[in-house]
């Protein structure tokens, strides 16, 4: 199956969290997204790898992804080597993504940042012809996505461009809630985590709001890219 766009995160919901309402757009415009986790998120302090994967199933479907898939790379010890990229150069072929979005390039969890940089160099390595890989017994083509993007994160990068979202918010927080074991719950036993406060939950709404107010609409997302953004004509241009 071919993919517009495949998106990339070390952790079940950090796609969600970081570009759910793109995404969510995206698809309504016809465009067929899919999802690949690195991990499971089995270092979570709460719920557990499994829960995840259910909530990681259920926000999939929220979103109407294509497909959803998990490399089950070791969660907080996962490096940038051979072995590694060549999973992921595995699901760039598979899936022959136009654009591939991922981690933020820089943030609080470790993860991140080193699940961005082990991507885009998958990305570059998926274009290289004598790099043989197969799944199952099958030989699998050279294919290079034509963009690389990251989102972003806990951290307040600044982003090269941003996504007009309005409209498509409340779909991002639902296919996030999809999370049960993760965010703000005041019933909750569990620990309390830096995402599981109420503040943090607020704050989906808000730091979309504010990108929005920036370009004049309701709600927006943000990205970093890796090459010079080009545009035919001043036009393109919100």
């Amino acid at each position: 199956m071919k993919l517009d766009i495949l998106v990339f995160g070390a952790h079940p919901d950090d796609v969600e969290l970081s570009c759910g309402a793109t995404i969510a757009k995206e698809i309504s415009l016809g465009k067929k997204v899919g999802i690949v986790d690195l991990t499971r998120g089995e270092l979570g302090t709460r719920g557990s790898a499994e829960l995840r994967d259910k909530e990681a199933a259920d926000a999939a479907g929220i979103l109407g992804v294509s497909v959803r898939e998990n490399l089950r790379f070791r969660d907080g010890f996962f490096v940038n080597d051979e072995a590694h990229q060549q999973e992921v150069i595995k699901m760039i072929r598979k899936y022959q993504p136009d654009i591939v979005i991922c981690n933020a390039v820089d943030d609080r969890h470790i993860d991140h940042g080193k699940g961005s940089k082990l991507v885009s160099d998958a990305c570059f390595l998926s274009g290289l012809i004598k790099i043989e890989t197969k799944i199952g017994n099958d030989s699998q083509n050279a294919w290079r996505p034509k963009q690389v993007y990251h989102y972003i994160q806990w951290k307040n990068i600044t982003p090269d461009f941003v996504v007009d979202v309005t409209g498509f918010i409340d779909k991002k927080v639902e296919s996030l809630m999809a999370y049960k074991s993760q965010f703000y719950d005041p019933d909750s036993t569990e620990p309390v985590t830096p995402i599981a406060t109420k503040n943090f939950k607020e704050s989906i709404h808000y730091r979309a709001a504010d990108l929005g107010r920036l370009i004049g609409t309701e709600y927006a997302e943000g990205f970093t890219v890796e090459r010079y953004l080009a545009v035919n004509s001043l036009a393109d241009l919100l």
